[in-house]
């Protein structure tokens, strides 16, 4: 009877110990994930300034080619 107490109050003193560590696991799990999706929110926010930084350097080229373009043509036309 005796084992049988201390067996029960082993298992009863460690599942009391297991509890908070379950209760830290969750809470670092959270963390974690918080991370992970403040990192690709942070990542895509980085594409789309980058796709904006390319599209500005192309509407850029795009107005130097319009302008050597119509160039000559004006100089032809003021003639």
């Amino acid at each position: 009877m005796k084992k049988v107490a201390v067996t029960v109050a082993v298992l009863a003193l460690g599942l009391a110990a297991c509890q908070p560590k379950a209760e830290n696991n969750a809470a670092n799990e959270t963390a974690v994930e918080n991370a992970a999706s403040n990192d690709v929110n942070a990542a895509e926010n980085a594409t789309a300034a980058a796709e904006n930084e390319l599209n500005a350097a192309g509407n850029a080229v795009e107005n130097a080619g319009n302008a050597s373009a119509n160039t000559p043509a004006n100089a032809t036309e003021n003639k």
